[in-house]
Formats: C-alpha cells, structure tokens, sequence
C-alpha cells in the first residue's frame, strides 16, 4: 500500500498527495457520519411508533414514558411536542415555536459532517484537472524543448502521466459524492417522518376518517353541496 501510494505520488506530484489527503478526510468523514447515524438512532423508528399509538388512543403520560430513553431527531422531538400538548396545551403557540427549536437542533446535528463529504466531491475533480493542466504544460515544453527530434512515445508518457491527477480526482470525488447524497437521503427521510408525527401530535389528527365530527353551522351554500355530494 505505501508503495502504490509512493508511485502515484511520484507520478503525480503534489496534486496526488493533496488528493490523497483528501480520501483520507473524507473516509474520516463516511466513517463518522455513519458512527454518528447509529448512535443517535437514526432510521429507527419503533419507540416513536408505538408511542405515537398509545398517544392516539388517548393522550397521557405512558406515551412519554415511551420516549424516554429512545434518541433520535424523531423521538426527541415528538417526545417535546408530547409534553407541550400534555402540560402546556393553553400555549399551542409556544409549543410549535419550542418544538421548531427542538427539530431543527436535531436535524442540524444530523446533517452536520455531511458538507465536509460534497466540498471532497466538488473539489476532488477540479484539484485532478488543474494536475492534468499543469502535467500538460510540462509535456508540451518538453516537446518543444525537444525540437524536430521529439519522441512520440516520450509525449504519451509525459501526457499519461498528467492524466494520472484527473483519474485520481474523480476516483474520490464519485464515492464522496454518493455517500453524500446517501446521508442527505436518510435525513431528509427522518426530517419528513418527523414533521409528520409532530404534526399529528399538535392537531390530533382532525381530518382522518373517523375523526372529524359533522357540523351544523355550515353557511347554507355549503350545507346544499353536501347534501347533493
């Protein structure tokens, strides 16, 4: 391994070992995030869920007790929009203002290593092309240094060489940018399923069927269409 990363080094020249260090940052950063995903109980819903069903059936203390111990951006937070519904139900307004709070903390410490990975992705290939450019240059002045006595197979050495940067480059740049664009699916998986068990928290779930209580102080015009539907 040392040797191979010996060679490219030699080839390349400073762009590969800026490269290099760069794979190095962003395997850190994969490993991490992933570290980070499992310990904070990312993508596992099942406490949330169940107290979810037992706060359905009939809001109390039990399905806070759920919560309690689970982690998480989704259980944090419907863990908040309980005890705000339960203690402090006079005060809806304050209770989303608080739960925001709450939610957006979680999903920003979610998502935060992800942006480490898309600068790898965006950077990677350009640090790649500006070796080829700089390996190009150095081709083509030997070339002319060489006069009418150029050796063809010396140009293409000199040309594969400086090639060398731009592969590397895309080499860490295309598995950065997918497991970048992997972490971001997942949390925007855990911000949606959040937003959805928070809401049905705060409004009960008025408009589910069975839920909604018929009502007779309709304007007449609609009371009609509903008659005729």
């Amino acid at each position: 391994m040392l040797e191979a990363i010996q060679s490219l080094y030699d080839k390349g020249g400073p762009v590969v070992a800026i490269l290099l260090v760069l794979s190095v940052i962003g395997l850190a950063a994969a490993l991490y995030k992933g570290w980070a995903f499992y310990r904070m109980g990312l993508g596992r819903h099942g406490p949330a869920y169940r107290a979810l069903n037992v706060w359905q059936r009939y809001p109390s203390a039990e399905a806070l007790d759920l919560l309690e111990q689970a982690r998480g951006p989704v259980a944090v937070s419907l863990l908040h929009a309980m005890r705000g519904q339960l203690y402090n139900a006079d005060q809806g307004a304050l209770v989303r203002e608080d739960i925001d709070r709450v939610a957006s903390a979680e999903i920003a410490a979610a998502r935060r290593g992800i942006r480490v990975l898309e600068v790898i992705g965006q950077v990677a290939p350009l640090l790649g092309l500006f070796g080829t450019v700089l390996g190009m240059i150095d081709a083509f002045q030997a070339m002319e240094g060489a006069g009418a006595n150029v050796d063809p197979s010396v140009l293409a050495a000199g040309i594969w060489v400086a090639l060398l940067t731009t592969a590397v480059g895309l080499a860490i740049a295309i598995p950065a940018s997918m497991l970048a664009t992997w972490f971001e699916t997942l949390v925007d998986r855990e911000t949606e399923i959040l937003e959805g068990m928070v809401t049905s928290v705060l409004t009960g779930e008025l408009t589910a069927a069975g839920q909604a209580a018929p009502r007779n102080d309709l304007p007449r015009a609609v009371a009609g269409t509903h008659a005729r539907s």
